[in-house]
């Protein structure tokens, strides 16, 4: 027998068949008439070489074959059922999701901690794996479903994926409470002059760096200047307390560190370039009620955009 050449519809009559012991109820609970079912019986012998079913005074009762068989095509049609029900409806209450996520280390620091409390809040019996993707690679394992959502300084980079802006972001530079801007004049922000004149420190993480410092520091032609490069910001806030470094950091994590560390907040008008931070999908999920879900999660927590719309790529 070729498993190719089977109708797999007739699959159904014969789970029905068996279920049921009788040619007119399944064919009534199928809504087949009671000549269809019975060819469809017929196809089912003919394809299994065997009667798969011999009548009894009980009704039709199971061949061996059908009795092996039949169990298993249950299974999967229950299985196949049961994916098509939780399609239509999610309860992140009762959830198991598994989401793959791709963030930077910054972004782990700032949207991990709000994420994992609104989840276990809202949907204790999800889980969330921060998965390490190249900024550039991202578009390619959304595509593989290497993972199920990625949130940065993004932009799609195949046709298929979607893509909704959460926020504007910009840079600002952080420093010690009593540090001073050359040449020593007080205020809430700094020029082109100040910040050439001033030690600087910057992170630029290789797998997430999307080169908005590089472009301002050439832009200022400040690139060739002596600088302190970390490979992550998490060093940065300690950095500053205890050096005369300024450093330059994303507004949103400048905010973050009020709690745990005393720094100072200095605004870059018209140096920093603004930047979007997006959440990224592939567009075969924008309809499954569990991704959609997360997205709103995500959205009500970051979202600074109220017409922020998806979008794909063409």
């Amino acid at each position: 027998m070729n498993f190719r050449q089977l109708d797999l519809n007739l699959l159904r009559v014969l789970a029905a068949v068996y279920r049921t012991g009788s040619v007119t109820e399944a064919g009534r609970q199928l809504a087949l008439s009671q000549p269809a079912t019975s060819n469809a019986l017929a196809r089912l012998r003919e394809f299994f070489s065997d009667e798969l079913f011999v009548r009894s005074p009980r009704g039709l009762h199971p061949t061996r074959t059908a009795q092996r068989v039949a169990p298993a095509v249950i299974a999967q049609l229950q299985a196949l059922e049961s994916a098509v029900h939780s399609a239509e409806a999610f309860d992140p209450a009762t959830s198991r999701a598994h989401w793959r996520l791709s963030l930077s280390d910054l972004g782990e620091i700032l949207f991990l901690p709000p994420l994992a409390e609104a989840l276990r809040s809202d949907a204790p019996g999800a889980q969330i794996t921060n998965v390490a993707v190249a900024a550039e690679r991202v578009s390619t394992a959304l595509e593989a479903r290497d993972i199920d959502l990625a949130i940065g300084i993004l932009q799609p980079a195949h046709s298929g994926i979607a893509s909704e802006s959460l926020f504007q972001e910009r840079f600002v530079a952080i420093s010690a409470p009593d540090w001073t801007p050359p040449p020593g004049r007080g205020g809430r922000s700094l020029n082109a002059k100040q910040l050439a004149r001033s030690a600087l420190a910057v992170a630029a993480p290789t797998a997430t760096f999307h080169g908005g410092i590089e472009l301002m520091l050439k832009r200022l032609k400040l690139a060739d200047k002596p600088l302190l490069r970390a490979r992550h910001y998490g060093a940065l806030p300690e950095i500053v307390t205890r050096t005369d470094l300024l450093a330059l950091v994303p507004l949103m994590y400048a905010r973050s560190l009020a709690p745990r560390y005393e720094v100072r907040v200095w605004e870059l008008p018209e140096l920093a370039p603004e930047y979007e931070v997006r959440m990224l999908w592939h567009q075969s999920v924008t309809g499954d009620p569990a991704h959609a879900w997360l997205r709103g999660v995500l959205r009500r927590l970051f979202g600074r955009r109220a017409n922020g719309a998806n979008r794909v790529t063409a």
